[in-house]
């Protein structure tokens, strides 16, 4: 297939040729900011080497009830609503690396982001929360902590 060909289907196909462009523009977005955001996610592996090598302090925004069913080991749980980079917890942690846990990720990547706008120094955020954690087959604790 050579340009010619492409630019051909290009015309005949024109909805599927911007689709294509406006995927591809997103992704490239995506992918730049994500190397601009600060703080960066972690898969399951990467945060137990963390826990064990720096001491990482894992903070875990589930709700009470989901945080006693099963909480990864060592983990402070913090209300969603009681979330402040101010907190007695987090202010002690500034220059520690500090990991955001959640159920699936989402909270825990906006709380990342609060975080190093108030000048965290080393903020992660579990990729996938605690059902990735899960699937990666790790084990949790049950109980308030």
């Amino acid at each position: 297939m050579d340009f010619q060909e492409l630019l051909a289907f290009a015309e005949r196909h024109p909805m599927l040729s911007l689709g294509l462009v406006a995927i591809t523009v997103a992704l490239v977005y995506t992918e730049i900011a994500r190397l601009f955001r600060g703080f960066k996610a972690l898969r399951p592996a990467e945060l137990t080497a963390l826990i064990n090598r720096d001491n990482a302090l894992v903070v875990d925004l589930s709700a009470s009830n989901d945080f006693e069913k099963g909480h990864i080991a060592g983990s402070k749980s913090v209300q969603p609503s009681q979330f402040d980079p101010e907190n007695k917890l987090l202010a002690a942690a500034k220059a520690l690396p500090v990991v955001l846990v959640c159920r699936t990720g989402q909270a825990s990547a906006d709380a990342a982001k609060r975080l190093k706008k108030a000048g965290f120094e080393s903020v992660y955020w579990l990729d996938g929360g605690v059902a990735a954690w899960q699937q990666a087959d790790l084990p949790l604790v049950k109980g308030r902590g």
